[in-house]
């Protein structure tokens, strides 16, 4: 019997988890996207990549307009894994106190208190992050780095799991901040939702004329199941000439002549750890250049600067100058 041991940071308490334990927390994601899907409808993919995104330990970037359900994804996948849910409203005046938290003197204790500001949850929802300045925006740099955050010379973890999904409206939207480069790297991964098909409107309007189906979606996993499964994509198999390819795929990206802004080694370790949670999603004990050549787009196309399309916008030519361009292109060995 294979065994896991697995230390859950902040709590001291370590849970051994053997390989049945862990396809029964594979099934439990599969049936989480089913209820998502319930509620997201006609997403399917956009779906699993937020669940593959979960499950590599990343932040997500959700660029769409408003009203497509990038709230409701958020909230109703954080009470499916039994975790607490913050919701931030990024606006001009929003500052990053207000994101991260402040200390207050308490006149009782004649002392200094520290407030917790709203990045301390499990899943936080950064709402519409490019209205808000490039200072409060940068407030988040660190907690999705490093999973903690310095408040005067305060050093405070945050509690595990820790996921940002952030919304962002597209370009050209009154009183928007384009993201920085740095921000943008930060985020595993990108996808867009999109406006539904016919079909899945009517299942829309049809679903809305009950009680909102996020309230009534169930828990099926809870936070310890959730770490235990992010530690266990580690374990997942990736084979040296994999691991080739990948660098192939960083080198032909770098030395393209359409290339602006390459991809970091960020990008390329995202790259990985999105590839090995997608194979654990999937059922599979390894990675295949198939994989990586799925998972790509959504983790490569946000992190490059082509000439002549703007890094803010083009999301579209990105993806397809990736697919393309580069995937169909580099060798495989």
């Amino acid at each position: 019997m294979r065994l896991y041991y697995h230390k859950i940071q902040n709590t001291g308490k370590v849970i051994v988890v053997n390989h049945m334990n862990i396809q029964k927390i594979r099934e439990s994601f599969l049936q989480l996207a089913t209820q998502l899907k319930k509620v997201i409808v006609g997403k399917s993919d956009q779906i699993e990549k937020t669940l593959v995104c979960l499950l590599a330990d990343g932040h997500l970037l959700l660029e769409d307009m408003p009203g497509v359900g990038k709230t409701t994804l958020a909230s109703a996948l954080a009470r499916a894994i039994g975790g607490d849910f913050s919701r931030i409203q990024f606006t001009a005046d929003l500052l990053p106190s207000d994101v991260l938290g402040t200390r207050i003197y308490r006149r009782q204790t004649e002392d200094f208190e520290f407030i917790k500001g709203a990045i301390f949850a499990n899943v936080v929802l950064a709402d519409e992050l490019n209205r808000a300045p490039p200072k409060t925006q940068s407030a988040l740099l660190q907690a999705m780095n490093e999973f903690a955050v310095s408040v005067e010379k305060q050093h405070i973890e945050l509690a595990r799991p820790f996921m940002v999904i952030a919304t962002q409206n597209p370009k050209g939207f009154h009183g928007t901040y384009p993201l920085p480069e740095s921000q943008r790297d930060r985020f595993m991964m990108r996808i867009s939702l999109g406006y539904p098909d016919e079909d899945s409107e009517v299942e829309i309007l049809r679903k809305n004329m009950a009680p909102a189906a996020e309230n009534v979606i169930q828990s099926f996993l809870n936070l310890n199941d959730v770490v235990s499964a992010q530690k266990h994509v580690h374990s997942i198999q990736v084979a040296e000439p994999v691991l080739r390819y990948i660098g192939r795929l960083m080198t032909s990206i770098r030395r393209h002549e359409e290339v602006e802004l390459p991809v970091s080694p960020r990008g390329s370790i995202a790259l990985l750890r999105a590839s090995q949670a997608l194979a654990f999603y999937r059922g599979l004990e390894w990675v295949s250049i198939d994989t990586i050549k799925e998972i790509a787009p959504e983790v490569l196309a946000h992190r490059i600067g082509l000439r002549g399309v703007s890094l803010h916008g083009g999301e579209g030519a990105r993806n397809d100058w990736l697919s393309g361009e580069i995937l169909q292109r580099v060798d495989v060995e």
